[in-house]
């Protein structure tokens, strides 16, 4: 597995493995209308832009596709007082799952966030979303609950911190 820096090059390859992983991850949890109403090409808009900032990772299996990703930045809430930096997502296809792979990606987002000066970081994952069990499994503290509507349905995003690393 090669982790490594995204390029515009990787654009196609994130939106597919963000939309995908949304689809499967999300299933019975987000409705499904806003499931299938998901866009590659809309993801692709988003990509474009923010791969340039150079806090997007990918990991790519030995045929060289993009199978996961994770990007990070400062923190956006301002709600969380001593977390500065922010794990913004991490995405895996479902076959790469439970292989370590989300945690060299995390590992390379937390060598970004040193890079410019944090040391503590916050995720939101939806309350429903297996990963959660990832996020404690690699240290992350439920700091907070926020109340979000995703295609008209409310659901609660639990707030991981980690205070140091």
């Amino acid at each position: 597995m090669n982790i490594r820096k995204a390029t515009l090059s990787d654009v196609k390859g994130v939106a597919k493995v963000q939309v995908d992983s949304w689809r499967s991850t999300y299933k019975g949890i987000v409705p499904d209308d806003y499931l299938t109403s998901l866009s590659y090409e809309k993801r692709e808009e988003l990509w474009q832009k923010v791969i340039p900032n150079g806090s997007v990772f990918v990991a790519e299996n030995e045929r060289g596709e993009i199978v996961g990703f994770a990007n990070g930045g400062v923190e956006r809430s301002g709600k969380y007082r001593g977390y500065e930096g922010e794990l913004y997502a991490i995405y895996l296809l479902e076959d790469y799952q439970g292989q370590g792979i989300g945690k060299l990606l995390v590992n390379k987002v937390v060598e970004y966030l040193k890079e410019i000066g944090y040391n503590t970081m916050i995720i939101a994952a939806l309350e429903e979303n297996p990963a959660c069990q990832f996020y404690e499994k690699i240290g992350g503290e439920i700091i907070g609950k926020e109340e979000v509507d995703i295609g008209g349905k409310r659901l609660i995003e639990v707030i991981y911190g980690w205070s140091a690393f």
